[in-house]
């Protein structure tokens, strides 16, 4: 039986992750194809002058720009490119602007990383996946009187536990961040697990989410 196969296009500036993430798309699903994986905005939007995917998976923070902009042109331009965001923030103004700029789908990366087959195939079919943590942000913001309002949730964390969360927000790994604090990679990962517990998360991903979210990290790196 013929599989048809969808063109993906990707933006990712960070290799490693552009690399990981080309590798699991190919491998999750027969028929992806990831045909452009590209490092910046102007060098997906020429790739996009001279042909289309099927699927658009855009970063938002981009060295050359934002990846906001790079969905609203495509969205004007070529309306029926399907796209999709996978970043590491999930705060309520990068959620809403990348929706109302054309984006169907917006994943975490943690949650790309362990599922991006299956997140490519609903959009194919006409869905919007979106990360859990996203879902619940969203739902939150649909029924305030569900739960107390962020600015009310009182959660603490010590000065180390900030440290390696602020680290976690721009993009070092477990190894990376126990280097740079001096640490050994078991402590950091003692930190983290105390880190997810007091947030009630589960992935590196949602904490970054749900501290941004509460004030307790700074959002602008992504």
């Amino acid at each position: 039986m013929n599989v048809r196969r969808h063109s993906i296009f990707l933006v990712e500036d960070d290799e490693a992750t552009r690399a990981s993430l080309v590798r699991k798309i190919e491998a999750a699903t027969p028929g992806l194809q990831v045909a452009i994986a590209a490092s910046g905005c102007k060098e997906i939007l020429q790739a996009l002058e001279k042909t289309r995917p099927d699927v658009l998976l855009v970063d938002l923070g981009l060295p050359d720009g934002d990846g906001i902009e790079v969905i609203r042109e495509v969205a004007r331009r070529w309306p029926r490119v399907l796209m999709m965001v996978i970043t590491v923030f999930g705060d309520e103004a990068r959620v809403v602007g990348a929706i109302k700029a054309g984006a169907t789908g917006y994943l975490l990366k943690d949650d790309a990383a362990e599922g991006i087959g299956a997140a490519i195939g609903l959009l194919l079919q006409g869905g919007a996946p979106i990360s859990p943590g996203i879902a619940r942000h969203l739902i939150r913001q649909l029924r305030p009187t569900a739960e107390l309002p962020a600015s009310s949730i009182v959660v603490k964390l010590s000065p180390r536990e900030l440290d390696v969360l602020t680290l976690a927000s721009k993009g070092y790994s477990y190894a990376e961040t126990a280097t740079l604090l001096g640490l050994s990679s078991s402590t950091i990962g003692s930190y983290t697990k105390t880190i997810y517990e007091k947030l009630a998360v589960g992935s590196r991903s949602e904490a970054v989410f749900e501290a941004t979210r509460l004030g307790l990290i700074d959002d602008a790196a992504e």
